[in-house]
């Protein structure tokens, strides 16, 4: 395979409690509908969007009393609500019992990337949590989704009662930071372009097609 043949490469750097990252993973899937012809590989990297909050997650409401405040929580709802139904996601936050710390499940991120099935977990984490209310910083729960993703669970959950690749998550949010990004969904194309927040599929289709023409371009120089 040649760089002008490679796949493009698009970095989507998200949280798994971003509700905004959900629908621009819905964003990024129609705006890739319209390009079919276009081979690329899209690989999720880890945010926090609360790093603060502790391992074992705090309540719901405790948080977005903390974090909000009530009224500003339930207008934020409404929207998301309206944005959800026009991407297709039935949002369901008054099932939300805990807010979790996601360190966990970008490990879980992680190992199923070394799967090939990296997609497929983001997308199971996000109903498990913005759907079915589960607690996505629960061992058990991520385990299931893993295995659900076809890894081994066990596995999974044994692993998850270590520190492995604990560092390795916090130093790509880190890298993350130090590259600019201070809000997800946050879209890298092709190692050079950024798209930032949850845009239109029409906009963000756009600015893949002028990364992939970049990319073949600067292929053609290359090899000439």
């Amino acid at each position: 395979m040649t760089k002008a043949t490679e796949p493009l490469a698009i970095d989507v750097v998200s949280d798994a409690v971003c509700p905004w990252c959900f629908v621009g993973k819905r964003r990024l899937e129609a705006a890739l509908e319209t390009l079919p012809d276009l081979p690329v590989n899209v690989r999720w990297r880890p945010f926090q969007l609360d790093a603060t909050i502790p391992q074992g997650g705090i309540p719901r409401e405790q948080y977005l009393s903390r974090k909000f405040g009530p009224d500003r929580a339930k207008n934020m709802y409404e929207r998301l609500n309206a944005v959800g139904d026009e991407a297709g996601i039935p949002f369901a936050f008054e099932k939300i019992a805990r807010s979790p710390n996601t360190i966990d499940a970008h490990r879980v991120i992680r190992w199923a990337g070394g799967a090939g099935r990296q997609t497929q977990a983001v997308e199971k984490l996000f109903n498990a949590y913005f759907i079915e209310g589960g607690d996505i910083g629960d061992h058990d729960l991520l385990a299931r989704v893993a295995g659900e993703c076809g890894l081994d669970a066990a596995e999974i959950r044994a692993r998850l009662d270590t520190d492995v690749d604990v560092a390795d998550v916090k130093a790509e949010i880190e890298n993350a930071q130090r590259l600019g990004v201070t809000g997800v969904p946050f879209f890298i194309l092709g190692g050079r372009y950024a798209v930032s927040g949850a845009q239109p599929a029409e906009q963000l289709a756009m600015a893949i097609a002028k990364a992939a023409r970049a990319q073949m371009e600067n292929a053609s120089i290359e090899n000439a």
